[in-house]
């Protein structure tokens, strides 16, 4: 495991550096369904023009991930992210396929689905059999470098709270099947068939943290830390801290505010613990009903008011947050993409603008089918707003 100190930009000690792996499903731009066995000249043509980016294959052939070159600032990040998606997006297009950011398929179904045929995945799914069979999800996930490893490791459990919030601003997987869940991000209850996931216990130290992959390899368990599945782990491959709770965003712009409400709040938690005055923390039980009520209501959650007791908006409560965090959001240079979150909330999150398409277009005459082929038209319309747009 790595445990070295993050590099900081400019020698700043409270610099935060970011990278964002986002996973995307292939679509036959006829049928609308995923497409089960696409074109392997897609991903060659990712590998050959991926420039300082990653991509990568997931279990199922009919996804693709990318992650972006470590950035500097959420500006830069900007600009991997649409250097990214161009990438897949182009590479779809010329070989008969379209690039869909959501976390789940509207209507495509498991047992049409085709594993990729690596070892990896094989064991996989030797092992987990039909949970992961029925795994047909993608998420978004946000690295953050920072500090050293125990600073990594504090902020971490410090920010188990923010979660549900982050989550909700995501959401982007309401229907299973063809059919409406209830939820506006279903893909944490199909995660949550797999083991060693959901919201980890606190933490106060890497030793730690250690001890606890320890404990799991000692039985057997695991290989190692990679296979903790955590709404937020420690990166088992670089020094930073992994937000994986999130669903894919369809905007761009989303993943922004996301991606600079994460950092903004690292780098505060970064201030209060070098001051030894980090908040106590709440119950791991508490933070996982608020995790729930972001699932099954995104935007228009009421979250846990730990200090007046009961619920409250979480429009209110990201909005005094922001404010709490301008200082460090000016800092990093984002204050504008904090901002933005409330702008998710009033206008919608992807699940959001899912729903009201597919009851809109019901009302208007549509079989349910048709209306759910539109929902993917809408999806794929989102993944490349901003694309091409070289203005910030």
């Amino acid at each position: 495991m790595t445990n070295g100190p993050a590099p900081a930009a400019n020698g700043d000690d409270l610099a935060v550096t970011l990278g964002i792996e986002e996973e995307f499903f292939l679509v036959d731009p006829d049928t609308r369904d995923l497409l089960a066995d696409p074109d392997p000249r897609i991903f060659e043509a990712c590998e050959e023009n991926r420039g300082p980016h990653k991509i990568v294959r997931e279990f199922l052939r009919s996804q693709i991930e990318t992650n972006t070159r470590v950035c500097s600032s959420v500006s830069d990040l900007r600009e991997a992210l649409r250097e990214t998606r161009r990438l897949v997006i182009d590479a779809a297009e010329q070989h008969g396929a379209r690039v869909m950011a959501a976390s789940m398929h509207p209507f495509a179904t498991w047992k049409d689905q085709a594993p990729t045929p690596r070892d990896r995945y094989h064991k996989f799914a030797a092992t987990y059999q039909e949970a992961v069979r029925r795994l047909v999800v993608g998420g978004m996930h946000i690295h953050a470098g920072f500090g050293d490893a125990d600073t990594r490791v504090r902020v971490m459990t410090a920010l188990r709270r923010y979660l549900p919030m982050l989550h909700g601003l995501s959401a982007s997987s309401p229907f299973i099947a063809g059919r409406e869940t209830g939820f506006k991000s279903y893909r944490l209850t199909v995660m949550g068939n797999l083991p060693r996931t959901g919201m980890p216990g606190p933490l106060g130290s890497w030793t730690d943290y250690e001890s606890l992959v320890a404990e799991y390899q000692r039985m057997n368990f695991i290989e190692d830390g990679s296979e903790l599945w955590w709404d937020i782990r420690p990166s088992n491959a670089y020094p930073t801290v992994e937000l994986r709770i999130c669903d894919v965003c369809t905007r761009i712009e989303g993943a922004l505010s996301i991606a600079a409400l994460y950092a903004s709040l690292i780098r505060k938690l970064m201030r209060l613990d070098r001051e030894g005055a980090l908040p106590a923390e709440p119950l791991t039980e508490l933070i996982e009903e608020d995790r729930w009520m972001a699932q099954r209501y995104g935007v228009f959650a009421f979250l846990a008011n730990r200090d007046a007791g009961g619920r409250s908006d979480i429009y209110d409560q990201t909005a005094e947050l922001i404010e709490e965090l301008v200082p460090d959001a000016q800092a990093l240079g984002c204050e504008n993409e904090i901002r933005r979150a409330l702008t998710i909330i009033s206008e919608g999150s992807g699940a959001d603008r899912q729903l009201d398409l597919y009851r809109l277009r019901l009302l208007e005459g549509d079989t349910r089918e048709q209306a759910l082929r539109k929902v993917v038209d809408l999806a794929i319309a989102e993944t490349r707003e901003g694309v091409d747009d070289e203005s910030d």
